[in-house]
């Protein structure tokens, strides 16, 4: 291990300890603050008076939202009384299931504790469709790695998606809704306020003190965020983002991602996100996320990291497929290459690719920097 990388460890371990150390167990007090943010009537506060928006969230009841309108619902943002009816007994249904569940996700959908009215996670456009991509964009996407979202060929590591590999979902999509692992923990103290993201074990350290970024040619997976208080909302804009987890993949100066998290309800946490993208959208993106703070609710350790057993697998599988192809040739037999995973991705959900081809990126919009749903 080098010097360097023992030094900036240290530096980052440092620095979450002392935000570990500044947060509140239940019942404390807590210390620290930069720029006081303008005071709300009844809005929580920190002993230092900025708004407290600490606590372990959640998107689990995100989940039964779609990222992007049904055509069932166009025109409407909102449920109407009925919709919303039949949809909070279907949420009550789903957590009767999870509760009684065995296996694999066993107990996730127990934690879908509100209901919204919400017919999408997209609020911008206005449809609550995401807007297309750019033609670059769209070559980028068909060229984008898919690993076992798609049917390979697997043939080395940079053929699986940056999810398969435990690099990074980017800013965004760590904190969208995914089939499990939407645990989030907020921490404040003076200065600064820290995100942790349970899937994939990311930590982003804001300064709310108007410091500089650095020099655009420092480009990192989650970018570099400053915050600061807009009345009870924290407001994040970040910059030098290494474009690799979105299909611009020429990040830029043009690149502008800002995120607003507003306590609405001691248990509820309103998660927006606008993405201002030209590379990669014809138009700017918003998402609304809600964020629970169900009673019980904690992170669990999300152990994943590159070169992790999922590649090894996936390679062996691969390599063992190749073996078999080249035996049935010999005998004559000549069929396609058999599909990875039986064209099914995570949660049983069909590819929808044809064998050996490599395409688009999983979910909604791919997955990475704009609004995933996956990978």
């Amino acid at each position: 291990m080098s010097t360097r990388w023992v030094t900036i460890t240290c530096t980052l371990t440092g620095l979450i300890a002392v935000l570990l150390l500044a947060a509140p167990a239940a019942g404390q007090a807590q210390a620290s603050g930069a720029k006081t943010a303008a005071k709300a009537p009844g809005a929580p506060r920190t002993p230092w008076g900025d708004p407290d928006l600490q606590g372990t969230w959640t998107t689990d009841s995100a989940q039964a939202i779609p990222m992007q309108r049904p055509d069932q619902f166009a025109g409407r943002a909102e449920l109407t009384d009925e919709e919303f009816k039949a949809k909070t007994e279907r949420d009550i249904a789903t957590r009767k299931r999870a509760l009684s569940a065995a296996g694999s996700f066993a107990g996730d959908g127990a934690w879908l504790d509100k209901t919204f009215r919400q017919t999408s996670l997209v609020v911008e456009p206005a449809d609550g469709k995401l807007p297309p991509l750019t033609p670059e964009a769209e070559r980028r996407r068909a060229l984008a790695p898919r690993g076992t979202y798609g049917n390979g060929p697997l043939d080395g590591p940079e053929d699986f998606t940056l999810y398969d590999r435990c690099i990074s979902l980017g800013v965004v999509g760590s904190l969208t809704p995914k089939i499990y692992g939407n645990g989030h923990r907020i921490i404040q103290t003076q200065g600064y306020v820290a995100i942790m993201n349970e899937m994939i074990h990311e930590t982003r350290v804001i300064p709310l003190d108007n410091r500089p970024h650095p020099g655009q040619n420092i480009r990192m997976y989650m970018g570099d965020s400053r915050g600061h208080w807009e009345g009870s909302t924290l407001v994040i804009e970040t910059t030098n983002l290494n474009g690799r987890p979105n299909y611009s993949g020429q990040p830029g100066a043009e690149m502008k991602l800002v995120e607003r998290f507003t306590r609405l309800e001691p248990d509820l946490l309103r998660y927006e996100a606008i993405i201002d993208d030209p590379k990669t959208y014809t138009r700017t993106v918003k998402i609304s996320i809600p964020m629970t703070s169900p009673p019980g609710y904690q992170m669990l350790p999300y152990d994943c990291h590159e070169g992790n057993s999922a590649l090894r697998q996936g390679l062996g599988g691969e390599r063992a497929e190749d073996r078999k192809l080249e035996e049935d040739a010999k005998k004559g037999i000549v069929r396609p290459r058999r599909p990875i995973q039986g064209e099914l991705g995570v949660g049983g959900q069909a590819i929808g690719a044809t064998p050996g081809a490599r395409g688009a990126g999983p979910g909604a919009a791919g997955g990475g920097e704009a609004p995933p749903q996956g990978r």
